[in-house]
């Protein structure tokens, strides 16, 4: 790569970008971009992947004509390090960002990489965009991927505040919501809300490997609600174990601590569980809103609905006549039916109203 011209000053991103790595999240991010108008370059280890990219709108995968304002890294994990040092070099006026759901490690890397030389270490800011996809690759990218989801900034002592806000308008132009934090917090916090839950998902899926196909008759939405995130990329989901292994083992310790006292609970005739599970409740209300903020009291309707075309517009329609909007929705299927359970979560005041509404253009509902 040519280091080309110096990039524009200040700190709006104002282009060129160039995005290294073009699948589900690089390519999302050059779609996101130019969107803005902003002037986006494409690279992968892949041609073919950034082509598939540059097929779809996300910028253009020949080699960049000028100095990027700025280098996002969209690789694996175990790639980040070498891929954000690699980009500091080349690209000597260049602000330097990525996308990796582990930030403490890499930094540490980078930091090392470096030696002695830590001149380039203030232009480089880590990031971790709290979006994805279960399918992966560039035909699955989005431009809107990132629309109100949170995007953590995480800088470091040494960073220059100007390359700090140049990724902070990054994270504006793609439509996301930005929160800073440290390295070693947001780890933490990914832990928590994500790599834990993926662990006790997979946990779960794992008993039912091999199970009687007439237990598995059985399955309910539930189960699919539990397990499905445990469809994800085991060779991803490897890197990252790996990379955040001790804010994961931390939890799962207590994790255990919990199943220790629940099994020795349920050993006895009448064990006392209620305590863990007043516990387990509590703790989703602690799951902000759709919006962010605190959850929203809402009111939940369940609606019998054909397995037929048009029959979920025909509600919605329904729903909209009414002045009432849908804040959720799932829908259990039953497999021993041609119909659905289809689950509205709506504000609380607006639940008796889509009931009755619902109800007098007969579909079956139940509160």
């Amino acid at each position: 790569m040519s280091t080309g011209e110096e990039p524009p000053s200040g700190p709006d991103l104002t282009g060129p970008v160039l995005v290294v790595g073009s699948g589900l999240i690089g390519a999302s991010v050059g779609l996101a971009l130019r969107r803005q108008r902003i002037t986006v370059y494409l690279r992968d280890q892949d041609p073919q992947v950034s082509a598939v990219a540059a097929s779809r709108g996300a910028g253009d995968d020949r080699e960049p004509a000028e100095a990027p304002q700025l280098v996002v890294v969209c690789v694996p994990p175990t790639r980040v390090a070498e891929a954000v040092i690699e980009a500091l070099h080349t690209w000597p006026r260049s602000v330097v960002t990525d996308v990796s759901s582990i930030k403490a490690g890499p930094f540490v890397e980078v930091v090392a990489g470096l030696g002695q030389d830590a001149e380039p270490l203030r232009r480089y800011v880590g990031g971790h965009p709290m979006a994805g996809r279960e399918r992966s690759g560039p035909l699955a990218a989005s431009g809107s991927l990132f629309d109100g989801r949170t995007w953590a900034v995480t800088p470091h002592e040494q960073v220059d505040p100007a390359a700090v806000a140049v990724v902070e308008s990054l994270v504006r132009l793609c439509g996301a919501n930005l929160l800073t934090m440290s390295p070693a917090d947001h780890d933490t916090a990914v832990a928590r809300i994500s790599h834990l839950p993926h662990v006790l998902a997979v946990l779960a899926a794992a008993r039912l490997e091999g199970a009687p196909p007439d237990q598995m008759v059985l399955s309910g939405q539930g189960l699919r609600d539990v397990t499905r995130v445990a469809a994800g990329d085991p060779g991803l989901w490897r890197q990252i174990l790996r990379a955040n292994a001790s804010p994961v083992r931390d939890l799962l310790v207590q994790v255990k601590d919990d199943l220790d006292e629940l099994i020795a609970q349920l050993e006895k005739t009448e064990p006392d569980v209620d305590g863990l599970l007043r516990r387990g409740a509590t703790g989703t209300r602690a799951i902000p809103g759709k919006h962010g903020g605190p959850a929203r009291s809402l009111d939940t309707l369940y609606v019998v609905v054909p397995d037929q075309p048009g029959e979920l517009g025909r509600l919605f329609a329904a729903a909209g006549d009414a002045g009432v909007n849908i804040e959720d929705v799932r829908i259990d299927h039953d497999l021993g039916r041609p119909s659905g359970l289809l689950e509205l979560a709506v504000p609380e005041s607006a639940g008796p109203t889509l009931a009755a509404a619902l109800s007098e253009r007969g579909w079956v509902v139940h509160r």
